[in-house]
């Protein structure tokens, strides 16, 4: 699988690119700001993309709008985004302009390849993956109906499909069977309104509701 890596820092930037080459990725390029982002995608036309959110110029939130222009012009481009700080409102600009294929990490989840590899994989494949830091600051700023008609443990769950977790990850994780996270599920579905449809978009518009972009 064809990989571009953005990140201003050098030594990170080697640190991933070692990281990702040791599962069989095929990082076609590693660069340094957001125009050359955008260029290695144009020429290479990866699978995915990793990227840091605040690259030169201007170290704002060059990444963010690289990763949005990327998603418009090469939808079936994954991108995971990955930040020094919680900053989720670029979490949610990111989701709000496709909900397939995209993550953001703190940079600290990087540290732990294991978990890093796993949720890249997962966006490369088609998911989502947002870091239980970001989430859990949402959880705290988000009292508003309609989440505020969900119980506890169906917030949990929410929580849990929101970091892009399968109904299967949610059990274990929470240490109940997988037909109670499918009841809950149902349950967060009727609750937020959201009608029947194909499970896979109700879980979208579910997380979308609880990232308040949908």
């Amino acid at each position: 699988m064809r990989a571009v890596i953005a990140e201003d820092s050098v030594l990170l930037r080697v640190g991933l690119v070692k990281v990702l080459e040791a599962v069989d990725f095929e990082v076609v390029a590693a660069v340094g700001d957001a125009e050359e982002l955008l260029a290695a995608v144009e020429d290479h036309r990866p699978q995915v993309v990793v990227a840091d959110v605040r690259m030169p110029p201007g170290f704002s939130d060059e990444g963010v709008k690289a990763a949005m222009v990327i998603r418009r012009q090469w939808p079936d481009t994954a991108v995971l985004l990955l930040s020094q700080f919680v900053e989720e409102r670029y979490a949610a600009d990111l989701l709000a302009t496709n909900t397939r294929g995209v993550g953001y990490l703190l940079k600290q989840r990087v540290a732990n390849v294991d978990d890093f590899l796993e949720a890249l994989q997962r966006v490369a494949a088609g998911g989502t993956a947002l870091d239980p830091e970001v989430v859990a600051q949402l959880l705290l700023r988000r009292h508003r109906d309609p989440l505020e008609k969900l119980t506890p443990r169906e917030r949990d769950v929410l929580a849990l499909m929101a970091e892009g977790r399968s109904n299967a990850a949610i059990a274990g994780s929470l240490v109940v069977s997988d037909s109670a996270v499918a009841k809950h599920i149902n349950s967060i579905f009727t609750k937020l309104d959201l009608p029947p449809a194909e499970d896979s978009h109700r879980r979208v518009m579910a997380v979308l509701r609880f990232l308040e972009v949908g």
